[in-house]
């Protein structure tokens, strides 16, 4: 090999080297960037709420996830709303935890009119008692809760208190059997 192939070569490799080395710090400086974003919505929830109300679940780019009582989700989630802009609930979700004895519900929201909101995604979360199963709805908060409340007071039982139909929409009228997304429900004859 010719000491001119040799220098291209190595030329080559440093390049390579410091485009990683710029993609790396691009990368750290924009995270950063973007933990800071997260952050500020968690210290305004913070700041309104305290952390006895709000805590953190977690705080990464694009997602946060906190954790509220539910006697408290109504106020928590008018003030995601109104005051830092998130309008919509993309969806509401529910988890069981029989160890704990609890289900945790999840709404997660974002933004339509918030051009810096439409691409994160906070997720609102209770726990409720597995033996009573009751919650605020949401609905008067995010209209688009109605048919996701219902699935998950279907799926989990967990009953939205004011919401107008807590009934069933996907399982058949004459379901006997617990909600099909508890640990315990099994399928019969397996």
């Amino acid at each position: 090999m010719s000491s001119n192939q040799s220098n291209t070569q190595n030329g080559s490799e440093q390049k390579e080297k410091v485009s990683e080395s710029v993609q790396t710090s691009l990368s750290k400086k924009t995270e950063t960037i973007t933990l800071e974003f997260e952050s500020s919505i968690v210290n305004h929830l913070v700041t309104r709420f305290t952390d006895k109300v709000v805590q953190v679940v977690y705080v990464r780019p694009g997602r946060t996830k906190i954790l509220v009582p539910p006697n408290e989700i109504v106020q928590v989630a008018t003030f995601l709303k109104d005051t830092l802009k998130f309008d919509h609930a993309e969806s509401v979700s529910g988890t069981d935890y029989p160890k704990d004895n609890q289900i945790e519900v999840i709404y997660h929201l974002s933004s339509y009119s918030d051009e810096k909101l439409s691409s994160h995604v906070l997720a609102l979360s209770t726990r409720v008692d597995r033996n009573d199963s009751r919650m605020p709805t949401l609905i008067d908060v995010f209209k688009s809760t109605e048919y996701h409340e219902r699935e998950t007071f279907e799926m989990l039982g967990v009953y939205f208190e004011g919401h107008p139909r807590n009934e069933r929409f996907l399982l058949p009228e004459d379901w006997a059997d617990i909600p099909p997304l508890r640990k315990e429900f099994r399928i019969k004859g397996r």
